[in-house]
């Protein structure tokens, strides 16, 4: 394995530490949030019949695992750190892996930190009403759309939240893979004890519902609409399954360990979201689901039909603890793409550091920090979280191509599980999830493709800059 020419024989590296069990809990971790108490209700709301939303469920599941399956096939590449950055950049070069880190940077990575840093926040302030010292500037605005002193004390909370976790990382990747393995072990257990009482429910007589009257059933173009809206909640919950590869730099013996995290994490979420989700529309009819607000967590509204108002109380709980595990996974795990792109001159050098002591990227750690915390004030990540999914396919696309472009040129010779079915099958279906985001959501997805070019700019000025140290 050659070392990155910029970086000096006697340079600290990173410290291979991670084994398979933490591997496996950070990648469900990851994936298992807040989307899986929360997304219950807009897909109620879709029309679709509790077999359709059971369905949907399955097929992003099913997706997200023939993703799985492609990055597990290139994950064989390399041990570096970077993941997606790195295989990119070893199928199509520079250009197409830049403009995949720039994306995480700007919009991926940093906007779902500062996303669910918020989620946290207003998680607590539902347990303790939080001050909102910056009140009297709140209508302040910057361009009529960014509202930095809006929610103030909610977004300090954020940012606190933020920095905590920064620090514990910066301090060791142990100490960040210890924490994800005690929260996330707890959140799974608190998701099986709810999934355990909600089977056993029997709902009384008198709550049966005799008058509420049934959905209308869609026509077939109305239902392939509503599965590709559902299926984007659905894998919004579904998301973080390919950021362990982030982090290969620090996992013990990668090659074989990536690929197995990624295929259980994924499994154990996708076992996890059917079950929970059966459970939600066993205890409630879907009618009653649908017509909760959709500000309101669906899965307290079950929790408290199950176990009184103690029930709203402990899911709560369970959310601030889930949410809080998956963004100390992310802060991890983004971190070291920039790692690597600085490793590579493609961003800003000093990104490349490791601290002497802990053996952690901490500066790389330090611009992630920075920049969730700039979308954070600004109050505009909700617009940019609605892109992540329509970006990170984008790029999962190009990933599924990259493998059978690096199979067919013998680059690749493992065995790679379903090949060439699988990329195949990922990367149709990834186009049709883009034309139907495009269709439905033009706005979003053009601001998205426009973000993705502007790094185009930032690639030349990196490129030019590299040059000159040369």
């Amino acid at each position: 394995m050659s070392m990155p020419a910029n970086v000096s024989a006697k340079s600290p590296s990173l410290s291979r530490v991670l084994g398979l069990t933490t591997a496996i809990l950070l990648v469900s971790g990851m994936m298992i949030g807040s989307g899986v108490f929360k997304k219950i209700v807009p897909m109620a709301q879709s029309g679709l019949s509790q077999g359709g939303i059971l369905l949907a469920w399955t097929i992003a599941g099913i997706i997200t695992m023939l993703g799985a399956f492609t990055m597990a096939g290139l994950s064989s590449l390399t041990e570096e750190s970077g993941g997606m950055y790195e295989y990119l950049r070893l199928a199509f070069g520079n250009f197409f892996s830049f403009l995949f880190g720039w994306t995480d940077f700007a919009v991926i990575g940093s906007a779902s930190i500062a996303a669910v840093a918020f989620i946290f926040a207003q998680t607590i302030n539902t347990f303790i009403a939080l001050p909102n010292p910056l009140q009297a500037w709140e209508h302040i605005a910057i361009a009529n759309i960014i509202f930095p002193f809006a929610d103030s004390g909610i977004k300090l909370v954020a940012i606190a939240a933020i920095m905590l976790l920064t620090w514990v990382n910066c301090r060791g990747v142990q100490n960040g893979g210890m924490i994800n393995n005690i929260i996330t072990s707890a959140k799974i257990g608190g998701i099986i004890i709810l999934i355990v009482f909600g089977l056993l429910y029997t709902a009384p007589v008198a709550d049966m519902p005799v008058t509420t009257p049934a959905p209308e059933k869609l026509n077939s173009s109305l239902f392939l609409s509503a599965i590709f809206g559902a299926m984007l909640n659905a894998f919004w919950a579904y998301d973080g399954w390919a950021n362990i590869s982030f982090i290969s730099g620090e996992i013990k013996n990668p090659r074989k360990n990536i690929p197995l995290a990624i295929i259980t994490g994924v499994s154990i979420a996708m076992t996890v979201y059917l079950l929970i989700n059966f459970v939600y529309m066993h205890v409630l009819p879907l009618q009653q689901l649908a017509a909760v607000d959709r500000n309101t967590i669906g899965a307290a509204v079950v929790a408290e039909k199950l176990l009184g108002h103690s029930g709203q109380t402990v899911i709560v709980a369970l959310i601030m603890v889930s949410v809080f595990g998956t963004l100390n996974g992310l802060i991890m795990s983004h971190s070291r793409v920039y790692f690597r792109m600085a490793q590579e001159k493609y961003f800003f050098t000093n990104a490349a550091s490791v601290h002497p002591k802990y053996k952690t990227p901490h500066i790389s750690l330090l611009y992630t920090m920075a920049w969730s915390c700039v979308l954070v004030i600004s109050g505009t990540f909700d617009m940019l979280t609605d892109m992540v999914i329509f970006t990170a396919f984008l790029f999962f696309g190009l990933m599924a191509v990259a493998l059978i472009k690096l199979k067919r040129n013998g680059t690749i010779t493992a065995k790679v599980t379903g090949y060439p079915l699988v990329p195949v099958v990922f990367i149709l279906f990834t186009a049709a999830l883009l034309v139907n985001t495009f269709i439905s959501a033009p706005g979003q997805t053009i601001i998205g493709i426009l973000l993705t070019l502007s790094g185009v700019l930032f690639y030349y000025y990196f490129k030019q800059k590299g040059s000159k140290e040369d």
